[in-house]
């Protein structure tokens, strides 16, 4: 049906409502009408959020099974699989045997402090100038 019907169709369904129903009893009915319609909207998206929630678990529980499918896969296996696979697994267990690298000197890492220049030296600092006392301030009488 078109948009410009249905307004015609609540409108006569209103008028029809408030003859068989009366004036008096519309809101109450409405009311619990409106509440009804509340109670079905919650346990509807209740419903679509533990659908959710188990769509969710299952893809976690397949994401499982790959992973140990992958760690109870001996290394022959995978490198049969694809030769890039092997290598990166390769560089990857010698990084893991290999000996860590020494951290880096303090002095390496900050860079050097540039020394003062010659004429400013901590003897020759100028001495702050004094300020003058501040005259006191009249109080007005408004």
């Amino acid at each position: 049906m078109l948009p410009e019907n249905r307004f015609m169709e609540v409108l006569i369904i209103g008028a029809l409502a408030l003859i068989v129903i009366g004036p008096k009893d519309l809101p109450i009915l409405m009311r619990r009408l409106g509440q009804f319609v509340g109670k079905m909207r919650a346990m509807a998206a209740e419903f679509r959020a533990s659908f959710d929630e188990l769509a969710r678990q299952s893809e976690l529980d397949e994401l499982r099974r790959e992973v140990q499918a992958l760690r109870a896969a001996p290394m022959s296996m995978v490198g049969q699989a694809d030769p890039h696979i092997s290598g990166v697994f390769g560089e990857i267990e010698q990084n893991l045997s290999a000996p860590t690298a020494p951290a880096m000197p303090a002095e390496a890492v900050a860079p050097p402090a540039a020394p003062a220049p010659p004429s400013v030296t901590p003897d020759a600092a100028p001495e702050p100038k004094a300020k003058p006392p501040r005259k006191p301030r009249a109080k007005s009488g408004m």
